[in-house]
């Protein structure tokens, strides 16, 4: 028996050593896994894009915004000089949250009364969102409270009265801090990469095991109408998955989508061309089902930990941060928020649609490329 079963073990142990791409993935993506968890997963948010409309332009108002620069949480962006200003810059994501000190802020707070202060945040991710909103309140009671002092100092007073500070916050998009108005787009990129790449991949793959592949070179079939007969069916699948998850994220979750559904969809097929093109470079270079899946896997997790799908980009390393802008799922989840939470359209999105335009030309270019040799 025990010769038998030794004999066994060594024959599998032969099939694995001559597969050294599937040997290598088994011991890359554990690596891979806690690279990316290590640094990634995390929810400690600091350094949010906070812009400032300063509308006192006194020391007082100063005084405030220098609370909110030496917090850890915040980093001023840019000053503005309109509301509307301010506002094109949270759309396009640039800023994660605005501050609107009004006029007479100074004047009131000399004036010995108190001083109301607008606090804006982008509520289409909850957790920056939250982060950002505790931090906002804090800084400014805790200002409010040194103020309090100086003017009890100043008076002679031992009993506060009031607070001189009113931070006023107001949450945009998504008020109550929903997460499923954040996942439910997003699951849109998810579903589409894992399910179009692994389904491309591996279709091919099987051909090629089944010898199907060679009775359809030998067809008077071109190499790009083979691509194109081979993908078509995935892009219309695609698309039918992309309408299934809007359908259940608005009767199910209640997703408002407060953008263009004909535009979602047109930067959807954007996207396709890099996820159809990442399987078709997978399957000229997979021998295996097996290797192909295996393949696609790795492919998909520097998208989920490195995108901003499940851990926000602005509490991860800097490092990372420049990492995640090559991952084609990162540009795609911002267009999908921003049209299905924010309602913006093109005159925001346009950075995106560009960066993701390059990935596509690139990817799909190498994958046809490489297709066409495995081929010959």
């Amino acid at each position: 028996m025990w010769n038998r079963l030794s004999s066994l073990i060594r024959k599998e142990f032969i099939q694995i050593i001559r597969d050294p791409r599937t040997l290598g993935m088994t011991f890359v993506m554990p690596v891979a896994m806690m690279f990316l968890l290590g640094y990634a997963a995390t929810n400690d948010v600091r350094n949010i894009a906070l812009v400032v409309l300063d509308q006192d332009q006194t020391s007082a108002s100063r005084r405030l915004i220098d609370a909110y620069r030496v917090a850890d949480y915040f980093s001023i962006a840019q000053p503005v000089a309109s509301e509307d200003e301010m506002r094109g810059l949270i759309d396009n994501n640039t800023a994660r949250a605005g501050l609107i000190i009004p006029p007479g802020y100074g004047r009131d707070l000399a004036g010995g009364e108190s001083a109301e202060v607008a606090f804006v945040l982008d509520g289409s991710d909850p957790t920056v969102a939250s982060t950002a909103l505790s931090a906002a309140q804090f800084i400014g009671q805790s200002l409010s409270t040194q103020v309090s002092l100086d003017r009890l100092q100043a008076r002679g007073q031992t009993v506060m009265t009031q607070q001189p500070i009113d931070i006023r916050t107001q949450v945009w998009f998504n008020p109550g801090l929903v997460n499923s108005y954040y996942m439910v787009p997003a699951m849109i990129g998810i579903i589409l990469q894992y399910l179009t790449t692994m389904l491309t991949a591996t279709s091919i793959v099987r051909e090629r095991e089944r010898g199907t592949i060679e009775q359809l070179i030998v067809t008077p079939l071109r190499s790009w109408e083979l691509v194109v007969g081979k993908l078509t069916p995935y892009v219309l699948i695609a698309f039918l998955n992309t309408i299934e998850v809007l359908t259940i994220g608005v009767l199910l979750f209640h997703v408002p989508i407060n953008g263009s559904l004909p535009l979602l969809l047109a930067l959807t097929s954007l996207f396709l061309v890099t996820t159809l093109g990442t399987g078709l470079f997978i399957s000229s270079i997979a021998n295996t089902q097996q290797e192909a899946m295996l393949t696609t896997m790795f492919t998909l997790l520097p998208s989920i930990f490195l995108s901003g799908f499940f851990f926000p980009l602005a509490a991860m390393p800097g490092w990372l941060q420049v990492l995640s802008y090559l991952i084609p799922l990162r540009y795609f989840l911002i267009m999908a928020r921003g049209i299905v939470l924010k309602g913006v359209g093109m005159a925001a999105l346009w950075p995106e649609v560009v960066a993701l335009s390059i990935f596509a030309l690139v990817v799909m270019g190498a994958a046809v490329s490489r297709f066409r040799k495995s081929l010959d």
